[in-house]
């Protein structure tokens, strides 16, 4: 008995579980009889489209791969012949002593601005003070002489002998004075131009030789700076070319200048031409010795076509940009020319105006749309670019 009934349970879980089952999949067909949303049921209106925010498009995906593009534009370029050089005084000159004696004076601080003309370096003059006397008594005499020798002559009392002899020893006389009050000028050394005093090389008291070093005088304001060119680049030469001098001394500036002089004569060691330019050095901050570089303009253009160097794709021997005309992508080959600060010389395929394409090249074929993001990608919360989860 007890078998039977367990039967029996089994049999009513199993058709309690069935009905379950049935009512879950076939309940709401039912009630949609009565009125619900069921199979019979009328669908249910659509809900109106939200309105487009004021001000924009309406919200939705791009209509292509986003990618970023600029606007070609006419700007300067300048085609130049580089090359290193080295800066060098205007002017430069070692003040050394003519004559033997000692320093007895230095009117000069080092590091320090002359004039032209001013003292630099006074030596003992006391022996050539001496040696001028000496003349000048020496030249009184002869003149005695040879006015008595010029009289005796007249006279008929002297010989032709006698007076010439009188007139030479006067004119030597003459000459050693004028030697006499040289070698006393040169006792002073003077600035030969205007310029800045290097390190002095001696001391007063110093007992100092013909040649000697002293003292460095450089004139550096204006500043040469000389360079070399290869031949190849003669013709492109000339006086009064402009160029552009930067130093690793200081950085990120550029210095102007201009060429006033070409050696005629090439090195045939290195098949090169040398150089000379000048420029302006106000405050004396470019100093001679400075290994500089140089650009030597030998044209300029005002109205150059420049494209950002990215936006260049290489295909094969063929260069290419991709241009964005109304929404879709056309590949447009160009011949390019120099190439400045990212900036390439477009100087045919394209025109001033045309948008070309710099990031996303990979992501487009031509043909197909595309949707021009600004640079550095789409702006926040753009469908290219939705906020993230919990921002």
């Amino acid at each position: 008995m007890v078998h039977k009934t367990r039967s029996i349970l089994a049999v009513l879980i199993v058709l309690a579980g069935g009905l379950a089952t049935w009512w879950y999949f076939s309940g709401p067909s039912l009630v949609s009889t009565v009125g619900g949303p069921g199979k019979g049921a009328s669908p249910a209106p659509a809900a109106p489209p939200a309105p487009a925010s004021p001000g924009g498009p309406q919200a939705g995906p791009p209509k292509g791969p986003p990618v970023e593009a600029v606007t070609v534009a006419t700007g300067q370029i300048l085609r130049e012949v580089t090359a290193v050089g080295t800066l060098m005084s205007n002017e430069s000159v070692m003040i050394r002593p003519e004559l033997a004696g000692r320093i007895v004076r230095l009117s000069f601080e080092e590091g320090q601005k002359v004039k032209k003309g001013q003292v630099l370096v006074k030596l003992d003059d006391s022996s050539y003070v001496a040696e001028l006397e000496q003349a000048r008594a020496s030249l009184e005499l002869s003149r005695a002489n040879n006015d008595r020798a010029v009289k005796l002559y007249a006279q008929g009392a002297g010989t032709e002998r006698a007076k010439d002899e009188g007139v030479s020893k006067l004119r030597v006389d003459q000459a050693r004075l004028e030697q006499a009050k040289t070698n006393l000028e040169k006792t002073v050394m003077v600035a030969p131009f205007d310029g800045v005093v290097g390190l002095r090389k001696v001391s007063v008291g110093a007992y100092v030789t013909p040649g000697l070093d002293i003292v460095n005088l450089e004139s550096i304001d204006p500043i040469k700076v000389e360079f070399q060119v290869p031949e190849m680049a003669l013709s492109t030469l000339s006086d009064g070319q402009k160029l552009n001098v930067t130093a690793d001394a200081f950085p990120g500036r550029t210095f102007q200048g201009e060429v006033y002089a070409i050696d005629p004569k090439i090195d045939p060691n290195g098949r090169s031409v040398a150089v000379r330019a000048r420029l302006p050095n106000e405050g004396a901050i470019l100093r001679p010795g400075l290994f500089v570089r140089v650009g030597l303009v030998v044209s300029r253009s005002d109205d150059a076509l420049l494209a950002p160097e990215e936006a260049l794709i290489s295909r094969g021997s063929q260069l290419l940009i991709y241009k964005v005309v109304e929404g879709k992508v056309v590949a447009a080959p160009v011949r390019t020319g120099l190439r400045r600060e990212g900036k390439v010389e477009i100087l045919e395929g394209l025109k001033a105006g045309d948008q070309v394409i710099t990031a996303g090249h990979m992501k487009v074929r031509e043909g197909a749309p595309v949707s021009v993001m600004p640079p550095g990608g789409p702006p926040a919360n753009s469908p290219a670019n939705p906020p993230k989860p919990g921002s």
